[in-house]
C-alpha cells in the first residue's frame, strides 16, 4: 500500500453549450495538470483569475500545477496524503516547492518548520475518503468523509494517523492580510 496516494488520478466533466445552443457536455477525461510527490499527489480541476466569473469561460489552469491560486481567482483541486507512516519531513517540504509553495513553509532540514506551512487564501477543504487531522498551532480536530475545514491564511498541518491514504477536494480562494 506504500505510495498508493501516487496513482490518484481525477476526471473532470465540463458542460458547455453546443453550436444550436443547447446545453451538453463539452469535454469528459482525466485531469491534465497533477503532480504526484512523496508528500501528495493534486489533481488541478478547475481555476479561475478573477471573479465573478464569466459562466462560459474556460478554465485557466496552466501547464504546471502551483499551490497558490491567481490573485482575485480560485482554483479546485483533489489532493490525496498518504498515511503519517510514510510521512518525510524533507520530502513534504520538497513536495511543496515542487508545487511552487516553496514561500509557503519554513524549508527543508528543519522538521517543524517543514511541515507547518500557510497560505494568503481561504480554502475550503472538504474530505472524500479516509480521515485527516487539521492541526492548528493551538488545536487538532478529525476530518472524516464529508466534513469540511475551512482554513482562512494560518498555519496548519495535515496529519494522517491511519494506514490508508485521504482524499480531499480543496477550493482555494486568493486573499489579503
Amino acid at each position: 500500500m506504500s505510495g498508493a496516494h501516487l496513482e490518484a488520478q481525477s476526471r473532470i466533466v465540463v458542460s458547455g453549450l453546443d453550436a444550436d445552443g443547447k446545453s451538453t457536455i463539452l469535454a469528459d477525461g482525466d485531469s491534465a495538470v497533477r503532480t504526484a510527490q512523496p508528500g501528495f499527489t493534486v489533481n488541478e480541476l478547475w481555476q479561475v483569475d478573477s471573479l465573478p466569473a464569466k459562466v462560459n469561460s474556460e478554465s485557466t489552469v496552466g501547464a504546471d500545477p502551483v499551490l497558490d491560486p491567481p490573485a482575485g481567482g480560485l482554483v479546485v483541486r483533489i489532493a490525496v496524503f498518504p498515511p503519517d507512516a510514510e510521512f518525510d519531513a524533507d520530502a513534504y517540504a520538497a513536495s511543496l516547492d515542487a508545487f511552487h509553495g516553496s514561500d509557503s513553509h519554513g524549508g527543508a532540514g528543519d522538521e517543524a518548520a517543514a511541515v507547518w506551512h500557510e497560505t494568503d487564501t481561504v480554502d475550503v477543504v472538504t474530505i472524500i475518503d479516509g480521515e485527516l487531522y487539521a492541526v492548528t498551532e493551538t488545536a487538532e480536530t478529525l476530518l472524516k468523509p464529508g466534513d469540511t475545514f475551512v482554513t482562512r491564511g494560518v498555519k496548519h498541518i495535515w496529519s494522517n494517523r491511519t494506514d490508508k491514504p485521504v482524499t480531499l477536494v480543496a477550493t482555494m480562494m486568493s486573499g489579503t492580510r
